[in-house]
């Protein structure tokens, strides 16, 4: 979604709101430790997108209380907004930081044939002792 001024201080005002609300107003257990990553709001202010962040093995759970909690959720960002509507609220799971685990481990762990040297083709260029003549 393009930005300009406005849009990126409203979705920060959002943000500030809705992680407040979740931190202090809602005491749901399975909403701990949960970390809201981003907000986009709408240009008409309609819809609230906020994606939240959390241990992989507890999307089902963080999902599944988000959900209970909406209502609570939209009531409370209402009264703290004070905009003309009160935004419609979309909670989506953040799996950008497994992503990045993911990437990470897999960086770690280098296949040994990465580092022959390679000419410019990129087929492995033969090395002196490869090119030994067999002994009879």
């Amino acid at each position: 979604m393009k930005q300009n001024r406005n849009s990126r201080r409203i979705n920060k005002i959002a943000r500030e709101k809705l992680a407040s609300i979740l931190l202090f107003e809602v005491s749901d257990p399975d909403l701990a430790l949960v970390t809201l990553t981003s907000v986009e709001v709408s240009v008409d202010k309609s819809v609230l997108k906020a994606y939240v962040s959390c241990d992989r093995d507890r999307y089902e759970d963080v999902s599944a209380a988000l959900q209970r909690a909406k209502g609570r959720i939209r009531g409370l960002l209402g009264h703290a907004l004070d905009w003309r509507v009160t935004p419609e609220l979309i909670f989506e799971i953040d799996t950008t930081a497994d992503e990045a685990e993911r990437i990470a481990i897999a960086l770690e762990n280098v296949p040994p044939t990465l580092s022959v040297e390679k000419d410019d083709a990129g087929y492995p260029v033969a090395s002196d002792e490869d090119e030994e003549e067999p002994k009879e």
